[in-house]
Order: C-alpha cells, then structure tokens, then sequence
C-alpha cells in the first residue's frame, strides 16, 4: 500500500492546478486520471476544440462577407476533415502544458486508470492501493443523453466525438438550446450545414437576459438558422442514413447527423464515493464553501461539484482548495462575481443580476443600455450587432449583459468593476481610448447622466454661472 499526503482523481483544469501547486510545494501528490491523457473535457472535447472550430466559421463568414469590407465576396470550399486537422494541432500545441512528464518533474506521481474508493481515506487503481491523508476530486462532467425513444438506435454525436467528423453534414439537428448547441450550431452553418436548433424552453439560452437572448436568436436566423422554441423532440427513427426527429405538435425533422447538446451530467458514477462516505445529490458532489464534502479531508472542484460548469470555475475552486487542503488557511467561495460566455457570434458575455433577477430579489434597478451600431470602432469593423445592458442600483453595477464583438474581453472591465465594488461614474471617469469596442462601457454610463445635465434647473445654473465675473 502507498501512501500519499495528497491523492487528486481527475486530470483535468482543476485537478491539474491543485496537483501542480502541491507537488511543487513539496507534498507527496498522486494524480489519477482515468483517461490516457491529461488535460480533461476542455482540452480535447470543449473549450480548445470548439473556439478553433467557431473561428475556423467565422473566417468562412467573413470570407462571404467580402463586399461588406469594399472585397470580392466568396463561398469557401469547406473540408471539415481539414477543420478538424486545423483543430487537433492546436489542441496538439496545448497538450505539451499538460505532458505528464511535467508534472512528474515536480515530484507528482500519475497513474492513469479508474480510481475507486474503498474507505474514506483509501483508493483502489488498477492493481494498486492507495491510502491518502488528503483527496481532492475532480472528475469533471460528461454529456446528458435526454430519454429519447429511439434517440439511441439511431445514433447521435456529442462534444465527444463531433470534432472528430470527417465531412460535414447537410442536415443538422441540434438537440439543446444551449451555449454548446448554439456554438456549434452555428459554427456548422457558417461551415455550409443546415441547422435546425430545438430548445424545450421558451428561450435559447435560459438562464440569459430574455431580451438579450431574444436579440442573438434573430442574429442567428438572419445568418440562416432554424430555431425551433418551447418543442420536445418525442422520438427519433432512423431511415438509412437519415434520422427523422418526431417533435410534439407532429413536427417532423430530417436530419443526416444529430449532435446532442442537452447539458451536462457529473462524473460521480463508480467512484466509490459510498464507501468513503462522500454525500452527493443530482447535480453532484456536494461542498461546503471551502470546497470540502461531507468528508473534510475529500474536497471537490469543478463540474463534479458546480454550481458553474466552467474552466475558469474550475481553476478558482482550485485555487480555494489549495488555500485550505495546503496552506491550511481557511478560504471560501464567493460567487457574487462570476462572468461566463456564449461563444457565438455575436459573443454574449454575462456577470452578475439580469434585470428580472434584480426585480426578484425586491431591488428596483437601473437599467443602462447602449448599442454597439453607436459604437464607432464596431462600425469601422462591419459588426454593429448587439448592446450592453448594465443592471444598476444606486449608481453601483449589479450585473451586466453584453451581446457583440469580443463581449467575452469586454465583460472584464465589468468584473473588474463590480469586485472594487467601483460606482458608475468612475467608469465614466475613466479615460477610454478611442477608437476601441470598450467605450461602449462609457457611453451606456453617461446615458445615466443625460436627462440630468441637460434638465432645465441645470440649463438655468449654466446661465446663472455665466453672470458671474471671470
């Protein structure tokens, strides 16, 4: 039996970040990924992959959209087996961060295989026995298949397999309204698919501000999308290659390929976590806010614990876990300031309170708005579509809701703001270059101020004030 200071399961964002810190800290780390490679769902099946394949479409949009920049407008000859070459070099290239040699440099042992508990402070991998003072798991999350009749039988792809395509699909039936559906819903619009998108909600993007959401789904329809709202798909057969989609309301759908995009489901199945005592409930593991389980030596980071199924969540909860498993200085969460992204394009970007979350809670906010066809570096670039909606209470941001180019840079001002807890006027204090996409931040500020400084009492002050002397 071997015996470690630390063991973490999961090698992936948050996994990696604890296992590098502790090891490079002098603790004896075991790191155990069940996969034959390091890096997790982000790096070979999420975020790298699907950024590379979003921009690969945009180059194709803009290559269409010749004449809006005084060019030759031309329809791209699209070969998704060399997207996807395009596609796995990159992740290639960001792979070497993730070497395990790297981190058996700084001390770490990796195993890769299926960890399993056997108690509280013991794992099983393959052969081996591992007893841990401490665990941190981070096993990250995997795609949820809808109970679908047929769904099954007829075959579908995920995040998991769909930048593995070696040809692109004429028809494309995405099943979830949600960012990853309406990622590379689009992205395969852009490639040259025909894209029906079918959401069970009443919106894309649920947990969006309505009016936001509203306005990227006509942005998508305009480019050619079809979304389909408030509609289930009932059962799926199939009929040689093609697969018809039976909706409720008899809406009958063909489509070539079905990409499955419906959510995300916890990694928590066969670890053992019965046996090492660790409460977990539909959603996942559940954690205190110092990341710590019912366990308090087992801690838990990421998509297998949420609230947030982000990388970026990920490798702040790291950060909490080290604070407290390492440094033994009691650290907790602070969800008040959480920013997340919608990759399509336009990009919607979001921190904090919507406008009817506000009102929920018994504030009646101000609500900022600006748009970017006002904005003059969005104008010199042809992409005007979108606004920022600011939520504010007595002249602090409660949060914020940004549709347009590069919203996911934008939004940091915003966070940065809403952090310091800064009030509005100083973000209409501060110097904005010009030209930039950021002044949309100022402009939807001062619009706060208008009707004041041009009120009657102030234009009556201004007169009084030219009277004086000097």
């Amino acid at each position: 039996m071997t015996e470690r200071e630390m063991v973490i399961i999961g090698g992936g964002a948050g996994g990696l970040v604890v296992a590098s810190v502790a090891a490079q800290l002098g603790l004896k780390v075991t790191l155990i990924e069940k996969e034959d490679k390091l890096g997790g769902d982000c790096l070979h099946h999420g975020c790298v992959p699907s950024k590379t394949l979003i921009h690969a479409a945009k180059v194709a949009s803009l290559m269409r959209r010749g004449k809006d920049y005084g060019l030759p407008a031309i329809e791209p000859e699209v070969d998704l087996g060399k997207v996807n070459d395009h596609v796995q070099t990159v992740i290639d290239h960001i792979q070497q961060h993730d070497d395990p040699e790297r981190f058996r440099s700084y001390g770490c042992e990796v195993i890769f295989g299926a960890a399993r508990f056997t108690d509280p402070h013991t794992v099983q991998v393959n052969e081996q026995v591992i007893r841990g003072r401490r665990f941190v798991i981070a096993t990250g999350s995997r795609p949820f298949i809808p109970p679908i009749d047929g769904l099954e039988e007829a075959g579908y792809l995920t995040n998991l397999d769909v930048f593995s395509l070696r040809s692109l699909p004429r028809r494309l039936v995405v099943l979830g309204g949600g960012p990853i559906g309406l990622e590379m819903g689009q992205a395969f619009q852009r490639l040259g698919s025909e894209v029906t998108v079918v959401q069970r909600a009443a919106h894309i993007l649920a947990q969006e501000d309505p009016e936001i959401s509203g306005a990227l789904q006509d942005q998508l329809t305009a480019e050619g999308m079809t979304i389909l709202t408030s509609t289930n798909a009932e059962r799926v057969s199939r009929e040689g290659e093609q697969r018809i989609v039976m909706c409720d309301g008899n809406r009958q759908l063909v489509a070539d390929t079905i990409l499955v995009a419906a959510g995300r489901k916890p990694n928590i199945d066969k670890l053992g976590l019965d046996a090492a005592g660790v409460e977990v409930t539909p959603t996942g593991i559940s954690v205190d806010r110092r990341m710590r389980t019912s366990q308090k030596h087992i801690y838990a980071c990421g998509d297998v614990c949420g609230p947030y199924p982000f990388t970026h969540m990920a490798e702040y909860q790291a950060g909490i876990v080290i604070s407290n498993a390492v440094f033994r200085f009691p650290k907790k969460t602070d969800y008040r300031v959480v920013p997340w992204v919608t990759y399509t394009d336009p990009e919607l970007a979001r921190v904090g309170l919507t406008e009817q979350q506000a009102r929920e809670q018994g504030i009646e906010p101000t609500v900022l708005r600006f748009e970017f066809k006002d904005v003059d570096r969005a104008l010199t670039e042809v992409e005007t579509a979108g606004m920022t909606k600011l939520v504010t209470h007595k002249g602090r941001i409660l949060g914020a809701s940004i549709l347009g180019p590069h919203a996911g840079e934008l939004v940091h001002e915003i966070v940065l703001a809403m952090q310091t807890r800064m009030k509005i006027s100083d973000i209409s204090a501060a110097i904005h270059a010009y030209p930039t996409l950021a002044q949309i931040h100022r402009r939807a500020v001062n619009s706060a101020y208008t009707s004041r400084l041009f009120s009657p009492l102030t234009r009556r002050l201004v007169r009084w004030l030219q009277r004086l002397p000097g």
